[in-house]
């Protein structure tokens, strides 16, 4: 199967090296039926993903008996960590083995991390002893941790070759040079969140509740399954794939375009079409693959212009050394990426208050009353309320107001990228806001009882985690769009993998966040805010409230600075389709008589 697949991926490339665009769009192949592979594909591999990660808090809070801000900052290294990695993935992807490799061997390699942390369920020996009472409690020993550390490590290169790559092979599958592929483009976006989203929240109440409540081993094999589910489904839909060739690493010619434009920051020559390197546009056998000249940060333009052709150009009109004359094409691909970073940045925040829900908001459900009637809802079970919360706002959009909305106007109409994002920073400003106040709830009630569990119910944790949802709906899901679009269809790998990197800062800033609050609030002999295994100590609503006053400044930089750049990318994209409409109209034939 291997050799069948190493082979296949072989041919394609020979296909499209002969023919790109016959071989991209000539087969029957591509679209909504590769498509149908792709989200299969991708819901069990969610599922299994997010069965583990959902409950990885309550899973080292039980049974590796961490606590506090040691737990928090294992928590949030390892997700840095597997949101990092997608720029290993997106090298791979793009420079040597294409985006189908990279996804099945990233999938075989999470595969392997899974089977790791499964057997640290099943075997007691992995772990610690369990706590006497709710404070005393045995440390794990290295060697357990190390073990722990090599699945989770496994995991995260997984995660490389996997988130780098999904969304953009699943893009890879539609024409975007045409209106329709354009249009179902938009669609899979959503489509994308809503399906994997659906078939977790079916699936994570059952596999969560045994984890919590039956077997954490069972618990834990049940995702590794779906993993090995998810393989399968994918390799069944192999032959309908569109396997765009490796373009080559655009990490190591953004390198070359700022060094270049460094040599040259002295030279005064205006760019123009005679003084610029545009030598790939001659060579390329494919020109869709090239990107044109902008007038966008034009202090990059001069790492293509020409200064001296004798000493820069072969005879063959070649540049002689990459490294201090690039192609306009490479600055292009630079000027795409740092169009992407400002909205980029913005994006962060919002993951960090994300990122809260997932560690401290878990860790509060496990210091409250879990107990509705004789039934004990499993913390891990507070994430759905966020999974739910983006599939009913995804739903209402693309199959309610969209819909609507466009037949009032005669014209598709959708939310723009601006206002989605805006809508997402309040979201999460108002999550923490109220994260804040059910906390010092939370607190007060656990005091006056004299009790580690505190009497507050479980359903006032709610409003927080819907409120992380609605923030991952508008904000991730806008923050995605916009870098997938911002790109050339041959760097949508890269856009992931920048995409994810965003996660992973947001994760690395936690961390620092959570030490630097804790170190800073304990000067002076003052108890820490943060801190123990007993939130009931700690003061976590005033580290809230810090984090929710980044996402007030967060909002100010978005809307005074941020947001003019999807504007003016917006509007770019306007003049570009009517220059489109314009181009195919001159090329019409003329009819015959």
């Amino acid at each position: 199967m291997a050799e069948e697949i190493i082979s296949e991926s072989h041919s394609s490339r020979e296909e499209e090296h002969v023919a790109p665009n016959v071989a991209r769009f000539a087969r029957k192949q591509g679209g909504w039926t590769a498509i149908a592979y792709i989200l299969g594909n991708e819901s069990f591999e969610k599922l299994a993903s997010v069965s583990l990660i959902s409950n990885m808090t309550t899973y080292l809070r039980t049974k590796y008996n961490m606590g506090g801000v040691f737990l928090v900052n294992v928590v949030s290294i390892w997700s840095g960590f597997t949101n990092i990695t997608p720029l290993a993935g997106a090298y791979l992807a793009d420079a040597r083995l294409g985006r189908f490799p990279t996804l099945l061997f990233g999938s075989l390699a999470a595969f392997l991390g899974m089977g790791l942390v499964t057997l640290t369920a099943g075997i007691d020996k992995l772990r610690p002893p369990r706590c006497q009472g709710n404070i005393h409690c045995e440390e794990p020993q290295s060697w357990q941790l190390a073990y722990l550390y090599i699945g989770l490590g496994f995991m995260a290169i997984g995660s490389g070759g996997i988130r780098a790559c999904n969304i953009a092979f699943g893009a890879d599958q539609f024409d975007t040079n045409t209106e329709k592929g354009r249009a179902q483009l938009k669609s899979f976006f959503n489509w994308w969140y809503f399906s994997f989203t659906i078939a977790l929240i079916i699936a994570l109440g059952v596999v969560v509740y045994i984890q919590t409540n039956i077997s954490w081993f069972i618990g834990f094999l049940i995702p590794t399954c779906c993993l090995a589910v998810s393989i399968v489904i994918f390799l069944i839909g192999r032959r309908t794939y569109i396997r765009l060739k490796p373009q080559g690493c655009v990490f190591i010619d953004m390198a070359k375009v700022i060094n270049a434009a460094c040599r040259k920051r002295h030279v005064l020559i205006v760019p123009t079409a005679s003084s610029l390197y545009d030598h790939a546009t001659k060579e390329s056998e494919n020109e869709l693959s090239v990107l044109r000249h902008t007038d966008r940060f034009k202090c990059l333009d001069k790492a293509a212009i020409i200064v001296d052709r004798s000493s820069e150009l072969n005879a063959e009109g070649v540049a002689k050394d990459n490294w201090r004359l690039c192609s306009v094409d490479q600055v292009e691909r630079l000027k795409c990426v740092v169009g992407i970073l400002p909205v980029w940045v913005a994006g962060i925040t919002c993951f960090i208050t994300m990122e809260q829900m997932s560690t401290f908001g878990v860790l509060q459900v496990i210091q409250s009353n879990t107990k509705v009637g004789n039934f004990n809802i499993p913390p891990g079970w507070m994430g759905i309320a966020s999974m739910i919360s983006l599939a009913i706002w995804i739903f209402i959009y693309e199959c309610v107001y969209i819909p609507s909305a466009s037949k009032i106007s005669k014209k598709e109409a959708r939310l723009s990228l601006q206002i989605r994002i805006k809508i997402g920073i309040v979201m999460a400003i108002l999550c923490l806001s109220v994260a804040a106040f059910v906390e010092t709830r939370r607190r007060d009630l656990a005091r006056k009882e004299g009790t580690f569990i505190s009497p507050l119910s479980v359903g006032y944790f709610l409003p927080q985690f819907i409120l992380s949802g609605l923030t991952e709906a508008f904000a991730a899901v806008s923050v995605m769009e916009f870098l997938n679009n911002q790109v050339h269809e041959t760097m949508r790998s890269v856009a992931g993998a920048i995409f994810f990197l965003s996660l992973s800062i947001a994760s690395y800033l936690n961390t620092l966040i959570v030490n630097l609050v804790k170190l800073l609030s304990e000067l002076h002999g003052r108890k820490a805010w943060l801190g123990g295994h007993d939130l009931n100590d700690n003061k976590l609503e005033r580290f809230y409230l810090v984090i929710a006053g980044l996402g007030v400044l967060n909002f100010m930089y978005f809307h005074f600075f941020a947001s003019h750049f999807i504007q003016t990318f917006e509007e770019s994209k306007r003049r570009k389709t009517v220059l489109e409409e314009r181009v195919d109209y001159v090329d019409l034939p003329e009819k015959k008589p």
